[in-house]
């Protein structure tokens, strides 16, 4: 971990050079994050400014245990779990998900457990151009909004964020267990998605 020592007693200072940095840094994950609590984009940048308040109240209190970045997604999630019940929209899912939740189609796959329709090829021809456009980036966009909470939480972090699994079981609380489950169940279901509009952009292409 980077010695933040000098980020943290600039920040204790007041210093306003050093908090702008750091909200430029953060906002747009805490956002993207606090989005999957609550019902609408309004109430994550309600959440958000919340957490920033909670951040400047909280710094001399905090203790070092944790990366700053870790402490202030966590700030963020307390927050965000707060207003999600207070909206009446948050739902707790289920680390471990049930069996029809499952990540691929058992149709895929042939009696002796191979694929019998394996997944597509992305890093060749004309899928990797596709994934390239703008229109391939809203329906991964989509793909993750809708996944459950708790997967959309892990993908963010880890897929969009670029976070550590330990850094992910650390802000979520959650075992490296679970971190898996769902990550491997959040990235099957958006891959399964894009799957889905680029066959449908390949029998367009001449």
């Amino acid at each position: 971990m980077p010695d933040e020592s000098p980020l943290i007693d600039a920040l204790r200072r007041g210093d306003e050079a050093a908090f702008a940095a750091l909200v430029e840094r953060y906002h747009g994950a805490l956002l993207r994050l606090a989005m999957s609590f609550v019902p609408s984009r309004a109430v994550a940048e309600e959440v958000v400014q919340e957490t920033w308040l909670g951040v400047l109240e909280g710094l001399a209190r905090f203790e070092r245990r944790s990366s700053l970045k870790t402490w202030i997604y966590r700030i963020l999630i307390n927050r965000a779990r707060t207003r999600g019940e207070r909206e009446r929209r948050y739902v707790t899912a289920s680390p471990v998900e049930s069996e029809d939740d499952a990540a691929i189609d058992p149709a895929r796959f042939a009696p002796d457990g191979h694929w019998a329709l394996p997944p597509d090829r992305w890093d060749e021809g004309t899928p990797e151009k596709l994934l390239l456009n703008s229109e391939a980036r809203k329906q991964l966009d989509q793909a993750i909004e809708a996944l459950p909470p708790q997967q959309r939480q892990v993908i963010t972090l880890r897929d969009v964020e670029g976070l550590s699994a330990e850094e992910i079981c650390n802000i979520l609380e959650i075992s490296e267990t679970n971190q898996r489950v769902l990550l491997h169940r959040a990235r099957a279901k958006v891959r399964r998605a894009l799957e889905q509009y680029l066959h449908s952009e390949s029998r367009r292409v001449p």
